[in-house]
């Protein structure tokens, strides 16, 4: 299988990447698209990496598919619903199963940076924001 990039799909996985206007943009956060590949059937696969500041959280939303993540630097807490709060450090690595409401705060003074891998319904907005 052969996979090519082109301008149109590297903004439109900048747009997927920072779950377009789906989910409140938190000021400071940084968000990195790596790839987007249509696989498998019906679903899409995107990687990102995102940058948070000392305070920052992600917001509480949820994905039409698994999200699986590893904490490349700093620490944060992770809210799943219906679990307890998960405390993370560089080296972790987390799964949200799809449509569970999920947040990441950053813990500590200094800020967070972790790469995600989505695996979603293609049809549906990477991320809707939730209450």
């Amino acid at each position: 299988m052969t996979i090519r990039f082109s301008r149109h799909i590297l903004v439109a996985c900048a747009l997927v990447a920072a779950c377009g206007a789906a989910v409140a943009q938190q000021s400071g956060i940084k968000r990195t698209p790596l790839q987007k590949v249509e696989f498998p059937d019906g679903y899409v696969t995107v990687s990102g990496l995102a940058e948070l500041p000392p305070g920052g959280s992600i917001g509480r939303h949820t994905h039409p598919g698994i999200e699986t993540g590893y904490l490349l630097e700093g620490e944060a807490v992770m809210s799943v619903d219906g679990e307890p709060d998960k405390h993370l450090k560089a080296g972790d690595s987390y799964v949200i199963p799809a449509g569970v409401v999920h947040d990441a705060k950053v813990h500590g003074d200094k800020g967070a940076k972790v790469m995600a891998v989505w695996v979603v319904d293609k049809t549906k907005p990477l991320a809707t924001p939730a209450k």
